[in-house]
Order: C-alpha cells, then sequence, then structure tokens
C-alpha cells in the first residue's frame, strides 16, 4: 500500500498491512529532519523517513489593504487581519500575536466598517487545486484550513472573546455569521476546481485548555452547533470527509462534535482530563477516527528512545487496537530541539509495532 492507500483505508475502516504514521512539526524540526537524511525537499524526506504524510493543501490568499505599512512594521496579517510578529523563544522562531484587530469595531453595525474581510475574489483556487493533484496520486489531502471561534478569537483577542460570548452573545453571532459566510464561499470555489484530488477538510476550532472547555457546551450550541452541522454536510456532499481539530480537554464536545458529522479527531491531548485514551476509544471508537495520540509535551521533547517508543506503543494498543481507527502521529507539532532519536523512534515504533496489534 501507498501512503493515500494506507490513511484511506484506516479512514473508510478497511484492512491495512498496517498503521500510517503521519508527522506535524515546527520548521525547526522539518530543517533537523532534511539534514538527518540528507535531503533537500519535503517530498524526498517522507520517502526517506517512510511516513504516511497528509499533505495540507488550500487556497492561498495574499491580499492586504494594509501590507505597505504592514511590512514597515515587520507585521505578518492573517487572513483575517489579525497582526503578528516574529518571536525567538528558546530554540524556535513563532509568531506572536501583535494585536486585536476587531477591537473598537464593538457593535454590529460597525462591523461594516472593518477593513479587513476577505474577499472570496481573491483566494488562489487554481493554485491551490494544481499543488494537491500534483501529490494526490501518492499522499492524502488535507485542507483548506477553516474555523469559526478561533478567528473570533484571534480578531477580538482571547479574553474580550471570552467576554464577549457572556456580554453581547448577538455581537459573536454577527461576526461569526460573516466569517461563516466567506469561507463557505471560499470551499465551495475550492471544492469546484479541486475535484477528487482532495480528501479532507480541516476544520480547526480550538475548544479546550489544559483543563476544560474554554466556552460552555450551552455556549457551543448556541453559537457554534449549527454553523458545524452546515459545514459538515457541505463537505460530504462534495464528497470529502471532515478532520477535525482542537487541543485540550474537550471530551464534552466529542458528541456533539460526531452528531454534527465530523469523522477524524485530532490531536487526541491525552494528558488532559477527559482525554485518556482508553475511555475515548470505549466511548466514540465506532464513531470517529483518532489523529494524533503521541505526547509531544513530556515523551517526544524531553523522554528517552525508550520513553518515545513505550508512549507510542500505549497509543498503538489503546487507540489502535485491531489496527482500526486510528491514524498515528504526534500530538500537534512537534517542537523544535525535540531529539531527531526520539522522532525517529515513533515513525519506526509505528511501521514495525502496528503490524502486531
Amino acid at each position: 500500500m501507498n501512503a493515500k492507500e494506507r490513511v484511506l483505508a484506516v479512514i473508510n475502516r478497511q484492512p491495512v498491512d498496517r498503521l500510517p504514521i503521519d508527522i506535524w512539526m515546527t520548521g525547526e524540526v522539518r530543517q533537523s529532519l532534511l539534514e538527518h537524511c540528507g535531503v533537500n525537499d519535503d517530498f524526498a524526506l517522507y520517502k526517506a523517513l517512510g511516513i504516511d504524510k497528509i499533505v495540507w493543501v488550500g487556497a492561498g490568499y495574499t491580499y492586504n489593504p494594509t501590507a505597505e505599512a504592514d511590512a514597515a512594521a515587520g507585521l505578518y496579517r492573517s487572513t483575517y487581519g489579525q497582526p503578528s510578529r516574529a518571536k525567538q523563544s528558546g530554540n524556535a522562531m513563532y509568531l506572536e500575536s501583535a494585536g486585536a484587530p476587531l477591537l473598537g469595531y464593538d457593535t454590529i453595525e460597525s462591523l461594516d466598517d472593518y477593513p479587513y474581510w476577505p474577499d472570496p475574489d481573491k483566494f488562489d483556487y487554481e493554485g491551490g487545486a494544481a499543488a494537491c493533484k500534483a501529490v494526490s496520486s501518492e499522499y492524502a489531502t488535507l485542507g483548506p484550513w477553516v474555523s469559526f471561534y478561533e478567528i473570533f478569537c484571534g480578531m477580538r483577542g482571547m479574553e474580550q472573546a471570552m467576554m464577549d460570548v457572556i456580554d453581547d452573545p448577538d455581537y459573536v453571532q454577527a461576526v461569526l455569521d460573516r466569517i461563516e459566510s466567506t469561507q463557505t464561499e471560499m470551499m465551495k470555489r475550492f471544492f469546484a476546481v479541486v475535484g477528487d484530488s482532495l480528501d479532507l477538510v480541516f476544520i480547526s476550532d480550538d475548544m479546550g485548555s489544559q483543563s476544560s472547555l474554554l466556552i460552555s457546551p450551552r455556549q457551543w450550541d448556541m453559537l457554534i452547533k449549527e454553523r458545524m452541522h452546515r459545514w459538515c454536510k457541505m463537505i460530504h456532499d462534495a464528497g470529502y470527509k471532515v478532520f477535525y481539530h482542537t487541543d485540550g480537554a474537550a471530551e464534552a464536545l466529542i458528541p456533539r462534535l460526531i452528531d454534527a458529522g465530523i469523522d477524524i479527531l485530532n490531536p487526541i491531548q491525552h494528558i488532559c482530563p477527559g482525554m485518556e485514551m482508553d475511555q475515548l476509544k470505549a466511548k466514540y471508537g465506532d464513531k470517529i477516527i483518532f489523529h494524533g495520540g503521541v505526547d509531544n509535551q513530556g515523551a517526544l521533547p524531553f523522554g528517552s528512545v525508550a520513553d518515545v517508543e513505550a508512549e507510542t506503543m500505549d497509543c498503538l494498543t489503546k487507540l489502535g487496537a485491531g489496527k482500526d481507527g486510528y491514524l498515528p502521529c504526534s500530538c500537534h507539532n512537534i517542537q523544535a530541539g525535540t531529539p531527531v532519536a526520539n522522532i525517529i523512534a515513533m515513525i519506526e515504533t509505528v511501521k514495525i509495532r502496528s503490524s502486531e496489534l
């Protein structure tokens, strides 16, 4: 089986020779692996490591009405206008938030004046589709990135966004209406040109902290529920699967996400309360596919090779018993400074040991 066949077989609950192994990583980790393998590009790296990479695709967006001023200030601005600035932290370079651009647009009426609402005409649909088609015979493809509350938090700032949910839910709904409308149109246009070369659509809407939900299930029902149902139906009607991402302690929302129609849940941050792998498998293993799991807050960056092998086997036996319903991967991006030997140990444990499950 090639990488794509292996990934899609797991998603469709069909027999596999072994479980696939995906990888998420920061740029620094990518560079260390390129050097370790003696290769110069991503696809040569995937082949050298023997991994079943799920390849990210999307319709790029580069239009920015304040591009010149932002460049002079050293700012990067997201599709919805959130500014960020590169910051060095230890071995890693991150984009750190540099403001909440929707602050000051505090009424529903003022939203018309916000300058950064993305224009669906300005996404690069053809370029994204060409990149997707170029790899789709060998690799499963994932994209575009879409979100609801996660974008809202970036636009308003986390503290204000959480206050808005309590103080002014009508305002939150009005902003989410615009976010949903723009991304729905973008997805429809992208789907029309990418066709069957796309496999999975990525909905990222972080709802969990290290210990609990960021908003209550009741608030999720009020703000997000019907939007998720609409997106999942649209994605399924187009012939794709829904890959849903939320970090943290999100177990309380999993039944709602399943009801909405998600197919794959990522990243399974099992160190968080309620996210214990054996319990998730028992409750939801026949309803969704799990992606992720391998701890990148402890075992991968700080453990020994033996620790990583044990952690990976724990994920395989609890989430992937019977070689069913599990796409092994690091739990979110492997961070800068993680030993290459540990990353190789995760990959090789899946490749060698998952056939025994």
